[in-house]
């Protein structure tokens, strides 16, 4: 059937483009350029419709891209919530049921702010008005958005249908953020001291670094001890007991104490109190910390 098509300037048709997209879903719409014809708005039937095969390959091409960028979102472990610009929810994949403990259908069309309890009351919301209105994108760590004392990597991003909200869980991470920060002040704390000396040693017992207070004690500077097995900074009699207590942390994995000594500069006996930790990594043993006070 031949339509008679529209005419629109491409100011006009910019300025109008939601209103000239639906009516060229109707009848053509001609976009012209400082009064000539210059391009043509049709919808996608009447695209697949025309003579030959490119239209119906490139088609069918759209199609399987698209259908390959749903199956990636449905598939990627970040909760990915779909909104519109009156943030209700449109769309949600497996993860984001996962982690809302909610099923796609009882989530879609809801309001966000009854899916995400936090919203009101942190940055959130105010980033999601910069989304919507200013298309502005977002990244950073938020808590208590899902449930309190839970840490969430947010990424919004601005998509055809509204906005994209991509959540990950990152309260483990940031878990190990605060004890990391704890340990820092932990050794601050030690050294402000100034009676406790504390060595990291290697899991073959070699000595990697060691404080002003250790080395203060055995009265040499850092360089002479670093490599050297820290058994050999003891007199002979008092090796075989650290080595065997030494064994027995890296094989259990608890912190032991026992008592020793250490051969200063001037070749004396030191007594001291070890104190022994292992350092355990992700997939093995990095070593331990020992701390060394002197005995009373």
């Amino acid at each position: 059937m031949i339509q008679e098509p529209q005419r629109v300037s491409a100011a006009d048709f910019i300025r109008g483009f939601a209103n000239w997209r639906l009516q060229a879903a109707r009848k053509p719409v001609v976009v012209t350029h400082h009064g000539k014809d210059a391009h043509v708005l049709i919808s996608l039937d009447d695209y697949r419709r025309l003579d030959g095969g490119d239209a119906r390959d490139i088609a069918a091409r759209g199609d399987a891209l698209q259908a390959s960028h749903a199956a990636l979102v449905e598939s990627i472990r970040d909760a990915v919530i779909l909104i519109d610009p009156a943030w209700h929810i449109v769309a949600v994949n497996p993860a984001g049921c996962d982690l809302l403990e909610r099923s796609a259908a009882a989530l879609i069309g809801e309001a966000l702010a009854a899916t995400l309890p936090g919203l009101e009351t942190g940055l959130l919301a105010h980033r999601l008005t910069r989304l919507i209105d200013h298309r502005e994108r977002f990244s950073g760590e938020i808590p208590g958005v899902v449930r309190p004392g839970q840490w969430l990597r947010i990424d919004l991003l601005p998509v055809p249908v509204g906005g994209a909200i991509v959540l990950r869980d990152v309260s483990a991470a940031m878990e190990e953020h605060a004890a990391a920060d704890a340990q820092r002040a932990l050794l601050q704390a030690i050294e402000v001291d100034g009676a406790i000396g504390h060595a990291r040693i290697s899991v073959r017992e070699t000595v990697e670094s060691a404080n002003a207070a250790l080395i203060a004690m055995i009265g040499v500077d850092a360089a002479a001890i670093r490599r050297v097995r820290f058994s050999a900074l003891m007199p002979i009699g008092h090796r075989r007991r650290f080595v065997e207590t030494l064994e027995s942390v890296f094989r259990t994995g608890t912190a032991e104490r026992i008592t020793a000594e250490l051969v200063t500069r001037e070749g004396t006996a030191l007594p001291v109190t070890l104190s022994i930790a292992e350092i355990r990594g992700t997939y093995a043993s990095e070593g331990a910390v020992i701390a060394v006070t002197a005995a009373r």
